[in-house]
């Protein structure tokens, strides 16, 4: 208990001597197990002589520390801490609840929006697939076309070859 009170007065006399360095000399000698008494002050800081007094019964008695008497709690005082207890804790149990639903809206805005996106991804996707087998319908009519209209101009040659053929025959015969 002495040591930890020098430590005390050292670094209250740090702090006094920094501070007030002229109430400094006041704050000495007011315990009354001990007596500081400064010896001189340095440039690097200052020196005291402390001096222990002998342990009596009458100062023990002094330093009891009793603690402060409890006051008379009413039946109505316990009832308002219980009462703003129950409020703290429904408060506590809506702004969980606010916290859920707002947890709850927002994964289901979540869920809309990628439902949202995958059907106009779907629709996208459809519509070009369409696109693109009317493309194919037409580039296959038209390839069928021009192989039709190749077919006929043979067809016509061919004949055309082969009355040219008959006529020949029919002059030299």
């Amino acid at each position: 208990a002495t040591l930890a009170k020098m430590k005390e007065i050292s670094v209250l006399s740090f702090i006094c001597s920094c501070l007030y360095p002229e109430t400094h000399k006041n704050i000495m000698g007011h315990f009354e197990d001990m007596d500081i008494k400064p010896i001189n002050k340095r440039a690097s800081g200052q020196a005291f002589e402390v001096i222990l007094k002998p342990t009596s019964p009458v100062s023990d008695a002094a330093h009891c520390v009793t603690t402060p008497p409890k006051r008379d709690v009413s039946l109505e005082d316990i009832q308002k801490k219980l009462e703003a207890a129950e409020d703290r804790r429904r408060s506590q149990e809506a702004q969980v609840l606010r916290a859920l639903a707002e947890k709850r809206d927002h994964e289901r805005d979540v869920l809309l929006k990628a439902m949202e996106e995958n059907s106009n991804f779907s629709r996208m996707a459809e519509e070009k697939l369409q696109v693109k087998m009317e493309q194919n319908e037409e580039n296959r009519q038209a390839y069928l076309s021009a192989m039709m209209e190749r077919l006929q101009e043979r067809e016509k040659h061919a004949q055309e070859v082969r009355r040219n053929k008959e006529l020949r025959e029919e002059v030299t015969a």
